[in-house]
């Protein structure tokens, strides 16, 4: 049986009774459930779900229409930077072969979330020629519903409008890439941390190829971070991404936002610590049985 992931994000990442009831409502569409990741900083929660080619897409309408019941943009505050309650709906192949089924499940997925929630839903990704989520993303929710507004921009399903509470959906289909967290020392600033964001990503001074990175300050743990996103972690592993950031700032911990392929983690540091880390539960390959 073909098996399809899914990696919805959701902007809620405090209340735990809104994070649950979404949860539900992506396994009572019928995906299984393998992973929720909650981040009160970011104010984000990573749901991974894995089901066959026609069922993703219903589920990931059930959890969707849930969030936006519960979850009103106008009141959003969080570090990430985001522009709707259900804010990313990657669907991912785990290898070529499921390629087309992927695409085909995220085009479905968008034209149904576009019509359930009545709200613009944006493909980026290779399904887009190239569009990224940063650009989608650029000057958030406010500025995407002025580039709707000015025709700058035309949504790939739904209405050429931002939904006043849902925001936008964003969607695509792509291979596993590695959500990291890396939490830099206590002396460590925010521009300390954009600075070493811009030298790491892709085009920047030490950039890594296919390597997103932001920095971040967290209110609530009151530290600096670098929040990365490895499109193809086979080719650059997290190692590689720790040594290109340390030599900039000092690293005190790393965390991983929901399931990596196991070529990630090839040669680790050892004296870097990943958060409640556990290879038989976060390891793509080790959780599925392949």
């Amino acid at each position: 049986m073909t098996t399809l992931l899914a990696v919805p994000n959701i902007s809620e990442g405090r209340d735990q009774t809104v994070v649950a009831a979404i949860g539900g409502r992506f396994e009572a569409g019928g995906a299984r459930l393998l992973d929720v990741h909650v981040d009160p900083d970011h104010n984000r929660s990573v749901f991974t779900l894995a089901g066959g080619p026609g069922t993703l897409a219903p589920a990931l309408v059930e959890g969707a229409r849930e969030a936006a019941e519960r979850i009103d943009m106008r009141r959003h505050d969080g570090a990430h930077p985001c522009v709707g309650a259900i804010d990313v709906v990657p669907v991912v192949h785990l290898d070529d072969d499921t390629r087309g089924a992927a695409c085909a499940e995220a085009l479905v997925a968008a034209d149904e979330l576009a019509r359930h929630l009545d709200a613009p839903a944006f493909l980026y990704g290779a399904l887009s020629d190239g569009r990224t989520r940063s650009e989608l993303r650029r000057g958030g929710r406010d500025e995407l519903a002025r580039r709707l507004a000015d025709g700058e921009i035309e949504p790939d399903f739904g209405p050429r409008r931002i939904h006043p509470s849902a925001g936008a959906i964003l969607v695509a289909a792509r291979p596993p890439l590695v959500a990291f967290n890396l939490l830099l020392a206590p002396t460590a600033s925010l521009d300390d941390a954009r600075a070493a964001a811009a030298a790491v990503r892709e085009g920047g001074e030490d950039g890594l190829p296919g390597v997103r990175a932001i920095g971040l300050w967290l209110r609530q743990r009151g530290a600096a971070q670098v929040s990365v996103n490895v499109e193809d972690p086979r080719a650059v592993p997290l190692s590689h991404l720790i040594a290109a950031v340390t030599a900039r700032v000092p690293v005190t911990s790393a965390e991983l936002v929901g399931l990596a392929p196991r070529a990630a983690f090839a040669d680790f540091p050892a004296d870097v610590p990943v958060a409640g880390f556990d290879p038989a539960r976060h390891l793509i390959e080790n959780l599925l049985g392949l």
